[in-house]
């Protein structure tokens, strides 16, 4: 029983992952590694396909190995987050929700370019 609610679990994260890459107010990045962990515990095939097939992969490869971002994935990420805030500004006409959004924004922008990055030359003495 604890096996499927895992794997259902897992399925369930990572298609809010998915949704969350083009929707502003839904992360990406916590729900991966949600989706990781219960892979990693359920479905070694899942794992493996999480980590090797899926279109996340090579990030969450990357994550494990150097605890860091591959580079300009961040920019790419701030750029696609600055985006889908900008499209959602300018659609929505209520002032305390444009005040919540650019609070949200903030603060995911502040998370993000705190994340270290790590380049090539780096990830060759590791």
């Amino acid at each position: 029983m604890t096996r499927w609610f895992l794997i259902i679990l897992g399925w369930l994260a990572v298609v809010l992952a998915t949704l969350g890459v083009v929707l502003p107010l839904l992360p990406t990045t916590p729900f991966l590694l949600l989706a990781a962990w219960c892979f990693a515990r359920s479905s070694p095939r899942f794992h493996y396909w999480l980590l090797y097939r899926s279109w996340f992969g090579s990030y969450l490869r990357h994550w494990q190995r150097h605890k860091a971002l591959p580079p300009g994935a961040k920019w790419k990420a701030v750029l696609l987050i600055v985006l889908t805030f900008a499209v959602s500004l300018w659609l929505v006409k209520l002032w305390w929700v444009r005040g919540v959004l650019l609070a949200i924004l903030v603060i995911l922008l502040t998370f993000m370019l705190r994340l270290p990055v790590i380049d090539l030359s780096q990830q060759k003495q590791r």
